[in-house]
Formats: structure tokens, sequence, C-alpha cells
């Protein structure tokens, strides 16, 4: 169903709320499908709530594949489950959580926008006394009562950086290196920078201290020109860490076009990281491109997030934040821990 951008309905099971959205999530049809019914495939079916899930885009294959984990998830423990995705729009999302309050849910879950707009609707929930759960995105401080479940950014960067680091320290030589910044209005974004700053500042002896900080904003084309401006500049740069895997097609067409998208064991190879470990990162490790990347542990994190809100509902006392700790996948631990990389799972 396509919405037009300025229509703000009721929220419905399954609804979204742009063009560009439904195109997005069409695009990602046959893998997303696929990837419920995997999911789905063991699961048994018991009495249960309503839960509203308001995802504020699918704009990434990582947002896509989140919402179809959480589908399978409440489908599992026979939950209901109503859906609306904002399209950047907090003011939309916002009416979008209080549709949700106004037809009863049992609990929200939602993947705001940033960590300002939300808490008017954090409070809204709270009002209603309806258990709200933040999903990826923390809300910033206030009185208004929430829980968020969200991956351990700075540990995960760290542990991927760290990896990527006795990778360099093998060839024996000085490197110097690039690192893709995310929107610095997303709490992510600043973990994953400072995880990769704190870890390369410790080895000088391997990492060239004068480190290539492109701001990409989340954006694709801004990526693209940053690193073809900063390979041009800098041509001797082998080893890149991007903030996002979403942003790794960016990386490779520079690099491409640059001469120097060579796989691992190849002379001229440049050391590469990621971080969320979707389809593309699986890919790219299975072709021996990339070294290592961070995953979010998507099942873990779509689990809690329910499980908060049925503990909620009972009365129980839940922490304001729920870690995911994530893991790291490289080329050593690939066969075994592509089993728990939600991106693997979705391109299968």
């Amino acid at each position: 169903m396509s919405i037009p951008r300025g229509h703000r309905p009721e929220a419905h099971p399954t609804e979204t709320v742009s063009r560009r959205e439904a195109l997005q999530r069409g695009l990602a049809a046959g893998g997303a499908m696929a990837f419920a019914s995997w999911l789905a495939s063991c699961q048994t079916q018991s009495g249960g709530m309503t839960i509203g899930v308001a995802f504020e885009t699918l704009q990434t294959e990582y947002w896509v594949a989140s919402i179809e984990t959480i589908r399978a998830e409440l489908k599992k423990r026979g939950f209901a489950m109503l859906e609306a995705i904002a399209d950047g729009d907090a003011n939309r999302q916002f009416e979008q959580v209080k549709s949700f309050i106004t037809r009863g849910v049992d609990g929200i879950i939602i993947a705001p926008k940033d960590k300002h707009t939300v808490i008017p609707m954090i409070r809204a929930a709270n009002k209603a006394n309806i258990p709200i759960v933040l999903y990826n995105r923390p809300p910033a401080e206030s009185d208004a009562k929430s829980v968020t479940v969200v991956a351990d950014n700075y540990a995960i960067t760290s542990a991927t950086v760290e990896y990527m680091v006795g990778e360099a320290r093998k060839t024996g030589r000085k490197h110097k290196a690039m690192i893709l910044i995310g929107d610095l209005g997303d709490v992510n974004s600043i973990g994953r920078r400072d995880g990769f700053y704190d870890v390369v500042k410790k080895y000088p002896d391997v990492i060239d201290p004068d480190i290539q900080g492109i701001p990409t904003e989340w954006n694709q084309e801004k990526a693209l020109a940053g690193v073809t401006n900063a390979l041009q500049a800098h041509p001797d740069i082998s080893f890149i860490f991007t903030s996002s895997d979403f942003m790794f097609p960016s990386i490779v067409s520079a690099l491409k076009k640059a001469g120097k998208y060579k796989k691992i064991g190849e002379e001229g190879h440049v050391i590469l990281g990621g971080f969320d470990g979707d389809a593309t990162a699986y890919q790219m490790l299975v072709d021996k491109y990339l070294d290592a990347d961070g995953v979010q542990d998507m099942f873990f994190e779509s689990e809690q997030a329910v499980q908060a809100i049925v503990d909620l509902k009972a009365g129980k006392e839940v922490p304001p934040i729920i870690h995911d700790k994530g893991f790291v996948i490289h080329q050593g631990n690939l066969e075994e821990a592509s089993k728990r990389m939600w991106g693997a799972q979705f391109k299968k």
C-alpha cells in the first residue's frame, strides 16, 4: 500500500506511510519474506496482546530485517501487531504513537528518529500507562520512563577495529586509515566513531595518527564523494572502517575507481571493516574482500524488546537499557558466526 507523503492515517497492521518506503519494502520483499518465514519456521502460537510497532524508516536493509524479526517474534508469541512507518518525519511518528494509544495497544516498540523528538511520545505512553520500548536508539535524558534495547556500539566497534589492527600488524608496515562517520545527531554514530578512534590511537606504530574522517550523515552519495576525494588526496590509504555496512557500496565503488579493490591476500588489499552485519557485508566476507564486521545481534534485540513489554505489563522490574553485546565476524569464524549474523540469514 502506498500512501502520499503528507497523509497521516491511523496506524494499521503492516501499514506503511510513503511511496518510497513501499518501494523499499518491495525491493526487499523476496529476502524479507523468506527471512520472516525462516524465523517463524520453528515457532508456535499462543494467546497474547496487541503491540504497536513504529519505525522511523525502512531506508536500509537493517531496518527492514529488524521489523521482520520483531514481526516473527510477535507471531511466535501469538501477539497481534500494528505497524506504522514515519518516513523520517518525527511529527508523523508522534501521530502514529498517539493512534496506537487511542486504539488501546498493550505495548509500543518504537525505533525513533532521534533521542529528543521521542520524549513526548514516551510521555504520552506513560500517561496512558502503556509500556514503551525504544529499539536501537536511546532517548535523551529526562524523567520519561522507557526501556531501550540497543547495541553496545562502542564495544562492538572497538572489538572490530582491534581485529583489523591485528590484521594490519601482520603486514609489517604502517597504514593510513579512514573512517566513515555517520550522522552525529544519532548517538549510535557517536559510539561507533569513539570506539574507532580510541582503538587506533593506541597503535601509532601500526596506524598513522593522521586519520581521514569522512562525514556522511548516513548518506550514500555523500559517502561516495568523501571516499573518492580522500583516496585521490591520499592514495596510500589502506585501512577503512565504515560506521554502517549500508555505506559499503559507496566504498567499493570508490575503491574500484581507484584500482584498490583487492581480495585479502592480494597485493594492494585495503583492510576493510564495518558495523551492522547486513547481507552485503556477509557476501563481502564470503568473497574475501571484507576483513571484519561488527554484528548487531538482531535476534537478541527483537526478543528482548518484546520480552521487555511482557515484563513491564506484568509489573516486573526491567533495566532502562538492555545492551546487545553483539560480536565480530571475520574470516576465521565465518562459518560458525554467520549462523547468528542477521544479514547472512536474510540473504539466504
